[in-house]
């Protein structure tokens, strides 16, 4: 559980890194969208690993919440959870479930549009009728609506919550949360929470913004 959550926090931040660039510059955007979606070693080997790791990493997760849950025959007669836990680590199934949600609707606006154009259609070039390279097109158009990027800004609050807690689990769960260093696990926790969800939270509003009222 601990190391598929390192392999997903380690993509999210490169999933990051490419989609910041579309800010910056719509040119080297899709040159290294081109890159990452015709290299048959991310094709054919990370992105079936990545697909792997998010299934067995909410799989597990269910059933680590459905164990923890049967552990105990009978309940305790006086429970106060939120004395001794945070409510991120009680409801981590809950967090997990909303993202698993959004990882449906990412997939419908953008995994399977693109695994159709390349291997359905045929369609290996990433160009659009005048020539041009079509992934920041595609990425800019689809948060034309303020529906959609509601859905993304809610998703990404919610895996905020996952990440805090389940940053600071993985090292735990690996040995290396100590005594000595729980402090500064905690404070590295809150900032790769927030800044990872809320750059892409930044990018979904950068490209309505900008298409909308620019």
């Amino acid at each position: 559980m601990a190391l598929s959550g390192f392999f997903l926090m380690f993509f999210l931040v490169q999933h990051l890194t490419i989609n910041t660039l579309s800010v910056f510059s719509e040119e080297m955007f899709n040159e290294v969208s081109h890159f990452m979606g015709t290299n048959p070693l991310v094709q054919f080997l990370l992105q079936p690993v990545l697909i792997f790791a998010v299934v067995f990493h909410f799989v597990m997760g269910m059933f680590l919440e459905y164990r923890n849950n049967k552990a105990r025959d009978v309940s305790y007669a006086y429970n106060k959870p939120a004395a001794n836990s945070s409510w991120m680590s009680r409801n981590m199934i809950i967090s997990g479930l909303t993202v698993l949600a959004f990882l449906v609707l990412h997939f419908i606006d953008f995994w399977i549009p693109e695994i159709s154009t390349k291997y359905v259609v045929g369609d290996m070039t990433g160009k659009l009728a005048d020539g041009s390279f079509r992934y920041y097109h595609e990425l800019h158009e689809k948060f034309v609506s303020p529906a959609r990027v509601v859905a993304y800004v809610v998703a990404f609050v919610f895996l905020a919550l996952h990440l805090i807690h389940g940053f600071q689990s993985s090292f735990q769960s690996v040995g290396f949360r100590k005594s000595n260093n729980k402090l500064l696990l905690s404070r590295l926790s809150y900032l790769f929470a927030i800044l990872v969800p809320a750059g892409f939270i930044f990018v979904a509003v950068f490209h309505y913004v900008s298409h909308n009222h620019l």
